[in-house]
C-alpha cells in the first residue's frame, strides 16, 4: 500500500515539476488556413512574439482544409500538455458544430484561451446597380423582385451566413451564388453577375478605393477604421445589428490550469505589444483587449446562440 502511495506522490510531484518548468521545449502553433494569408500573418507574428514571452520558439504549422477540419481535430487529439496551439475562428469553434452532423472532433475538447481579434466586414455591391445605401438596396429589391444575387466563398462560411443575417434583418430576397475562393467571387461581382457580397474589409478595399466596389454598410458595432465615412448596418436603421469573425487561440481542453494560465497570461502580453498590434492593423483586422476565462464562456456563448438562430431560420446542414 505504502509502495503504491510513494508511486502516486512521485507522479503527482513529476506533474507538479512538469507544470511548472513550462514550457521546456518548442510549441506547436497549427493554422488552419495555407501560408500567405491575412490569417497566417497574424499567427506568425504571434508565434514571433510568443517566443520571446515564453521563451522557447514557437513555430507555426499549417493544415488548411475541411472548413478549419482538419487542423481543429489535430489540435482535439494532441497531448493536452500545452505544447500544441490551435488558431481557432468562429468558423471552427462556434460554426462547424452547428452545421455539421457528423464533426471529426468536440469543441468540448477544445478551450478558447484569447481571442486576439475580429475581422470587420462591409457589405458591397458595384457601381452598375447605382446602390448607395441599405435603403436604395431595399428599394432595388422591391423594383427588381428575383433579380438581386450574392456572392459567397461557400456554403456555411460565416461571411455567407451573415449574409443571411442582413437579408432577414432587411426583409429582401437575394440569391445565394457561391464561388471558389474570394477572387473569383468579387470578379463575378465587379461584373455585375451578381450584385451584393459581404466580405473582409481587407479583400474589398483596394476595389472600394479605385471605384469598383461600393461600400453599403459595415457590419460591426462601430464604423470601420478603414472606412470611417461607411456607416454600420445598425446606424443604417437596423439597431443592435453586429457580425464579425473572430480569431483566437485555443488548446486541448484537458491541458492543465496552471498551462493554461501561463499561455493566455504570455498571450495577453503579446495583444498589448505595438509591435504585435501594427501587423494586425497592417492586415486590416481589428486588435481585440485581453478578457478574463468568464468573459470569453460569455461571448462564446453570446455568438454561438446568434448564430444558431440564422442556421436554424436557414436550414442550412452540411455533410461530411
Amino acid at each position: 500500500m505504502k509502495k503504491w502511495m510513494c508511486v502516486a506522490l512521485l507522479a503527482s510531484s513529476t506533474l507538479a515539476w512538469a507544470q511548472a518548468d513550462f514550457p521546456n521545449k518548442p510549441v506547436k502553433l497549427l493554422v488552419p488556413y495555407a501560408p500567405g494569408g491575412s490569417t497566417d500573418v497574424l499567427a506568425r507574428a504571434l508565434a514571433k512574439h510568443l517566443a520571446t514571452e515564453l521563451k522557447q520558439p514557437v513555430v507555426v504549422e499549417n493544415k488548411p482544409g475541411a472548413n478549419t477540419r482538419i487542423a481543429a481535430t489535430a489540435a482535439a487529439r494532441s497531448p493536452a500538455d500545452g505544447y500544441t496551439l490551435f488558431m481557432a475562428s468562429n468558423a471552427s469553434m462556434v460554426l462547424n458544430p452547428l452545421l455539421y452532423k457528423n464533426l471529426s472532433y468536440s469543441t468540448q475538447d477544445l478551450t478558447v484561451t484569447n481571442i486576439l481579434v475580429e475581422a470587420p466586414l462591409v457589405l458591397v455591391t458595384n457601381p452598375a446597380t447605382q446602390i448607395k445605401t441599405l435603403a436604395q438596396l431595399q428599394a432595388y429589391n422591391k423594383a427588381n423582385p428575383g433579380k438581386l444575387n450574392y456572392a459567397s466563398v461557400g456554403l456555411g462560411n460565416p461571411l455567407q451566413l451573415a449574409t443571411e443575417m442582413i437579408k432577414t434583418r432587411l426583409k429582401i430576397d437575394a440569391t445565394h451564388v457561391p464561388f471558389n475562393g474570394s477572387a473569383p467571387a468579387l470578379q463575378g461581382l465587379m461584373a455585375n453577375d451578381t450584385q451584393l457580397m459581404l466580405d473582409v474589409v481587407g479583400t474589398s478595399l483596394p476595389h472600394i478605393r479605385a471605384g469598383k466596389l461600393v461600400a453599403l454598410a459595415t457590419t460591426g458595432t462601430q464604423r470601420s477604421a478603414y472606412l470611417p465615412d461607411t456607416p454600420t448596418v445598425a446606424e443604417s436603421g437596423w439597431p443592435g445589428f453586429q457580425a464579425a469573425t473572430w480569431f483566437g487561440v485555443a488548446v486541448p481542453a484537458a491541458t492543465p490550469p496552471a498551462v493554461k494560465s501561463t499561455l493566455q497570461q504570455a498571450i495577453d502580453a503579446v495583444m498589448r505589444k505595438r509591435e504585435f498590434n501594427a501587423t494586425v492593423i497592417s492586415q486590416f483586422l481589428a486588435p481585440k483587449q485581453p478578457q478574463t476565462a468568464e468573459q470569453l464562456q460569455r461571448f462564446l456563448q453570446q455568438d454561438s446562440a446568434k448564430w444558431r438562430k440564422v442556421i436554424q431560420d436557414n436550414q442550412i446542414a452540411l455533410d461530411n
